[in-house]
């Protein structure tokens, strides 16, 4: 039996996507993951965020929790990847110096080595790279999911949003080449996957290193051709490289999902150019307005922060209306954070924690009126459903199971009306008899159910177990066929 671990994932899905690199590198070391309720793993690994205020204090109040774990388990090792590791470096080490491993977000293929090296040293590895060291995509990965998988497109950011911290942690953009992407979700279907979500911080301007800005659009429509792929989706698009041949991308490939998360941030037009945005409110609803024209189902969802710097009341009625007039399916509200080393933390005119949190609830509330008038239309409409694991907290109570429409929306819905039971990774069409504002629900009998290889595979617990793959094509032509490394599915 080989040394065991377990990885904790914070943050975006990058991060996410991250963890299944990690988890790759270590089971190709000899790591399997650690199984049983309460079972202690030889190897802890933090993959940390950056992005909140509170992701430091929630790093060292775990850390902490492990000390004395660590105590009472000779051997057992902790490491911390990830922004926030990019970030404070040695500070780790010196704050927990119970920690073995620090490494960046550019350098996690070094995770394995960095361990065996502290082990054989006894003594901490600290290893923080300023540029990334290979594409995380061409490091073997042990996926979560046996139906649903990330790739990635893009690393990295060439913007300057004042608040965000992650262009100083994941360094400028780097765009795999097309042929890299394709084989890999190529890989990825060949292994049961039904659907891909294309992921980079900017993925509208990929593309930039091999000079094509219609990159992003041609990669969607080449998704279309791939036998076996039902869905597509991407995050997360800025507003500033959106170009129309997206849309009609969109809109024209039938496995690419109507489904569109833009991060929108603030209505005002005064505070978009305090955060280094660069759009205006009419740009950002001309958007919306072409996306509904040419795909009238389309969800629509967006990222807003309430209480920027210096942003008065006229400022926060300006995002309201931005609100009202896009109608969001969805949307992630956020007070705020101050980040240091960004330029909005040390602006003048921070608004008052109290103000902050009266215009969230308004916010809120207003979204949530505005989602739930959305999610009612639907009722009585049929959705295709893609069964997931874990969606529904209450579905055990309720007896029902819980997935994804095309479109993105979460749907409960009842488990009976077909012959053989409903896994996940199976696809259901289900009839929607309520509407809440972050959830539809279908209690009658399902009109059809598909079980799925995918299915096959979730029931018997099995996951894909993707190799790395780098073709460095610079074309959207069909990739050689022996340059497809795939790894067999193997139990977790």
């Amino acid at each position: 039996m080989g040394k065991t671990y377990e990885i904790r994932t914070y943050g975006c899905q990058m991060n996410v996507h991250d963890s299944e690199r990690l988890a790759g590198l270590l089971e190709d070391a000899g790591y399997v993951p650690v199984t049983g309720g309460g079972a202690v793993p030889d190897v802890v690994v933090f993959n940390t965020c950056a992005v909140r205020e509170n992701a430091d204090n929630r790093l060292y109040g775990n850390l902490g929790h492990l000390h004395p774990v660590k105590k009472q388990h000779p051997g057992m090792q902790i490491a911390v990847g990830g922004c926030l590791a990019q970030k404070d470096r040695g500070e780790i080490v010196r704050r927990a110096p119970w920690v073995d491993v620090v490494f960046g977000t550019h350098n996690i293929g070094s995770l394995p080595t960095l361990l065996e090296r502290a082990r054989h040293n006894a003594e901490a590895q600290v290893e923080i790279l300023e540029s990334l060291e290979v594409f995380p995509s061409t490091l073997p990965a042990r996926r979560e999911s046996a139906y649903s998988g990330w790739v990635s497109i893009s690393v990295g950011c060439n913007n300057t949003c004042t608040f965000c911290i992650v262009p100083a942690l994941r360094g400028r953009e780097k765009d795999r080449r097309p042929g890299d992407v394709l084989a890999e979700v190529r890989a990825l279907v060949a292994e049961g996957v039904l659907e891909v979500t294309l992921l980079g911080q900017n993925v509208n301007s990929y593309g930039v290193e091999f000079g094509d800005r219609y990159a992003f659009g041609k990669l969607l429509r080449a998704c279309g051709e791939i036998d076996g792929l039902e869905r597509v989706r991407f995050t997360s698009p800025h507003p500033r490289d959106f170009t129309d041949d997206v849309i009609a991308a969109m809109a024209e490939t039938p496995n690419v999902c109507h489904q569109l998360h833009m991060p929108l941030q603030s209505g005002s037009d005064r505070i978009l150019r305090a955060m280094r945005r660069s759009y205006r409110s009419e740009r950002y609803l001309s958007i919306i307005e072409k996306v509904r024209e040419a795909m009238p189902d389309a969800a629509i969802t967006t990222d807003i922060i309430v209480g920027f710097p210096g942003e008065t009341e006229e400022d926060f009625q300006a995002t309201l209306d931005v609100a009202r007039a896009a109608r969001f399916s969805g949307a992630f509200t956020f007070q705020y954070s101050k980040r240091p080393g960004t330029p909005a933390a040390g602006m003048a005119d921070q608004v008052p924690k109290e103000v902050v949190q009266d215009r969230y609830d308004r916010l809120v509330a207003l979204q949530e009126e505005i989602s739930w008038e959305q999610n009612k239309r639907l009722v009585g409409e049929t959705v295709e459903v893609l069964v997931a694991e874990g969606e529904g907290r209450k579905d055990t109570a309720t007896h029902r199971m819980s997935g994804r429409a095309r479109d993105g929306r979460l749907v409960h819905f009842n488990q009976g009306g077909v012959d053989g039971p409903v896994r996940p990774g199976d696809v259901v069409h289900a009839t929607v008899t309520y509407a809440a504002p972050h959830h539809l629900v279908a209690d009658g009998p399902l009109v059809a159910h598909r079980r799925t290889r995918a299915g096959d595979n979730a029931e018997a617990g099995q996951r894909p177990r993707t190799s790395g793959v780098s073709l460095g094509l610079p074309s959207f032509g069909q990739p050689p066929t022996e340059a497809v490394a795939v790894g067999g599915c193997e139990a977790p």
